[in-house]
């Protein structure tokens, strides 16, 4: 049974009425936690649109900066080195200080540095910023960033009774693929269109929108006050001495280090390798965040049917494995085949697509199991932990990529996207 104190487990309707007076005197009915999950989602969507959307527009930030390859992979993983960075430290602050306050410092702070590089760090007719310039404004974006991952988690853990949770987590999760797919859709061509001042200029009124909806509705659900969550932590031991979530934390981490292969450098991948151009680049890159999130959604509906947490995730882990391993037995074949470039063009993208999907259908799924196991009391460090490992990542894949290019190719990117998925394989937890 999950350690996790529940008020929607208790006649939510009743208890909502007799003990709903927060500080302020609010009430909240029992449908209130739909509205502070539809936040969760506009605070990941809206940071996930700037950590998943600007690697999209690799291409014109390439060009638009007058970056190699290697500078490239530096500027966005400074971006996810910033989350990793930040992610713990905003994880604690959230199980002292609660979700509301870390999510509206978090998301102000984001939406006022996007804007200042809107301004500030854009390439223009006067001159173009330097790369160390724009890879430590990427760097600061992260660190404020970081704060909505596990503040949103915690928030929905604790509204949420145990039979919803999985099915709750992955809506929220689906955030994710959500932000990517509108920013792989339009910041390219809004990059193109209108250079970069827009774009950052864009995600900065997201976050600005979110934070205004989590001032207006995100609030502690009444059998939640700070003291209640300290004292309902799980008998087992904290998240940062439990061996179990660190487990989970690393398996989540390396699963994760193929999926960022796929939304740092595919981008690259279909521009140099497959010849296509920025329109089906987009859709592609539409398409794995699309699937992804319909899928995550199954998922946490699927596993909270059946109590499978533990396989789904290491069915995941051994799919994915498969999915980039024939990825790399084709971009090694396709010189060799007759019309190899229509071969290309034709069938690369689809399995890309699919490998991309199958590496991202978990998330939901896995912050549940991670949550769940850390205990009420310790939802945002163990959300946060996780997320360390993810931002890792972030950071570690796009610098260690044009190594790879340059060693071996592509191919050696998708066999060490599927060498990834394989290790995760055992270290998840075998289902109890």
């Amino acid at each position: 049974m999950s350690a996790i104190v529940d008020c929607a487990d208790q006649q939510p309707a009743q208890i909502l009425k007799d003990r709903a007076a927060g500080p302020a005197g609010r009430v909240f009915g029992p449908g209130h936690r739909w509205k502070v999950l539809g936040i969760g989602v506009a605070a990941n969507a809206s940071f996930s649109a700037t950590f998943s959307g600007i690697p999209a527009t690799a291409v014109v930030l390439r060009q638009g900066y007058h970056l190699s390859n290697a500078q490239l992979g530096v500027a966005l993983g400074l971006l996810g080195l910033g989350v990793a960075l930040s992610e713990l430290p905003w994880g604690l602050l959230t199980d002292r200080w609660g979700d509301r306050r870390v999510l509206l410092i978090g998301l102000g702070a984001t939406a006022a540095w996007l804007f200042a590089m809107a301004m500030l760090v854009v390439p223009t007719r006067a001159g173009i910023p330097d790369v160390t310039l724009l890879s430590a404004s990427l760097l600061f974006a992260g660190l404020l960033g970081g704060s909505v991952n596990g503040s949103s988690g915690r928030a929905i853990m604790a509204w949420f009774r145990e039979s919803e949770r999985g099915f709750a987590m992955s809506i929220r999760q689906t955030a994710v693929p959500l932000g990517g797919g509108l920013g792989a859709l339009v910041l390219p061509s809004l990059a193109l269109a209108f250079g970069f001042a827009a774009v950052f200029g864009l995600l900065a009124a997201a976050s600005a929108l979110s934070a205004l909806f989590a001032w207006r509705w995100l609030h502690e659900p009444p059998t939640m006050d700070a003291g209640h969550i300290s004292s309902s932590a799980g008998a087992g031991p904290a998240p940062l001495r439990n061996i179990e979530v660190w487990r989970i934390a690393t398996a989540i981490g390396l699963l994760c280090f193929p999926q960022v292969a796929v939304l740092t450098f595919a981008s690259v991948f279909l521009h140099d390798f497959a010849r296509l151009g920025t329109a089906a680049i987009s859709a592609s890159l539409a398409a794995v965040q699309t699937g992804a999130m319909v899928m995550r959604v199954w998922s946490g509906r699927f596993t909270d049917r059946h109590d499978n947490r533990r396989q789904f995730l290491r069915s995941c882990s051994a799919l994915s494995a498969l999915a980039f391993l024939v990825l790399w037995v084709l971009v090694l074949a396709s010189p060799a085949m007759p019309g190899g470039q229509s071969f290309l063009i034709a069938v690369l993208p689809l399995v890309l697509i699919v490998a991309g999907i199958s590496v991202s259908a978990w998330h939901g799924v896995a912050y549940t199991e991670l949550a769940t196991l850390a205990g009420a009391g310790h939802v945002g460090t163990a959300l946060s932990l996780a997320n360390t490992f993810v931002f890792v990542g972030f950071f570690l894949v796009p610098v260690a990529i044009p190594g790879l290019l340059h060693l071996w190719s592509w191919s050696g990117v998708w066999l060490s996207a599927a060498i990834c998925a394989l290790i995760a394989w055992p270290i998840f937890l075998r289902q109890a």
